[in-house]
């Protein structure tokens, strides 16, 4: 008994050392912060929750595609700092018509017109975002390249009429008058842009996905009209029948040119209020790191 009793009494320190070992190793552990994962911050050990460590300058790119008054819309984005974000866009559209009738003045049998609507253009812009963790954005930027307008052309049938300034002209029946338009929305084809939008391509709290709206405009100065005629028109539709006195060659005809170009000015001073081209588009972007 007295044996079994030394031992007890033996030991009994060696027991309480290891255990205050094992607390003060347990303590230590508990104190360490947990491993970084990803792009998040470690929680602190009071129990806050982890905050997303934003990228770095150039480190993620950006891919979006959607649709807008221009067409197709394809962007691509790259981060520059807390703040700022460098685009660019891209829009294309195409759409044609062929032999399509348009009635002439006087129930007269009209014209045949085939055209087509044409939308290319590229240009960079600065995004800047006042509230990095908000979507909301104000983006200066230019247009680069501006093919945007549309194109006709047309035979107006035989007895037809158009008004050219203030004359009215027939179409011949032997050699029937031709007509050849263009519009240009891209009198200045390097424009200034402005737009506001909504939605980072590039988060700045996580995620890869988002939904880029945009709305604005483009600065490109008034549209350009042109017009070219070709064939025979008179100035009565008699001699339209018979190819009479008052038929003329449109191309060539000197007061036919006159009248033409006051016709087209007259255009021109109907669309000089169109100096500003619309932006609306919307659509959905993925980003990903370079490096």
């Amino acid at each position: 008994m007295k044996g079994i009793t030394f031992c007890l009494i033996a030991i009994m320190p060696a027991v309480s050392a290891c255990l205050l070992a094992q607390t003060a190793t347990s303590t230590s552990d508990s104190l360490q912060p947990p491993a970084q994962v990803g792009n998040q911050v470690p929680a602190s050990p009071y129990g806050r929750a982890p905050r997303y460590a934003e990228p770095e300058p150039f480190s993620r790119l950006a891919f979006s595609a959607g649709v807008g008054l221009g067409g197709i819309n394809l962007q691509t984005a790259v981060e520059a700092n807390r703040y700022l974000n460098v685009r660019g866009i891209g829009n294309v559209f195409s759409y044609s018509v062929n032999n399509v009738k348009i009635n002439g003045n006087n129930g007269s049998n009209g014209v045949d017109v085939s055209g087509k609507l044409n939308f290319a253009s590229m240009g960079v812009a600065l995004d800047y975002y006042p509230f990095p963790s908000h979507g909301f954005r104000l983006s200066p930027g230019l247009m680069l390249y501006n093919q945007n307008g549309a194109s006709a052309s047309g035979v107006a049938s035989p007895g037809s009429s158009i008004t050219l300034g203030s004359q009215q002209y027939y179409s011949d029946f032997a050699n029937p008058m031709s007509v050849t338009a263009n519009l240009g929305l891209n009198a200045h084809r390097q424009a200034f842009t402005l737009t506001t939008g909504w939605g980072n391509m590039i988060s700045r709290s996580g995620g890869h996905l988002s939904f880029p709206f945009e709305l604005g405009a483009i600065f490109t100065g008034a549209p350009t009209v042109n017009l070219t005629l070709a064939g025979n028109a008179c100035l009565s539709q008699a001699d339209a029948n018979d190819n009479g006195p008052s038929c003329v060659n449109m191309a060539s005809n000197a007061i036919a040119q006159t009248n033409l170009n006051a016709q087209i000015a007259k255009y021109e001073s109907d669309l000089n209020a169109l100096k500003v081209w619309p932006i609306l588009s919307f659509g959905v972007a993925f980003n990903f790191g370079i490096h």
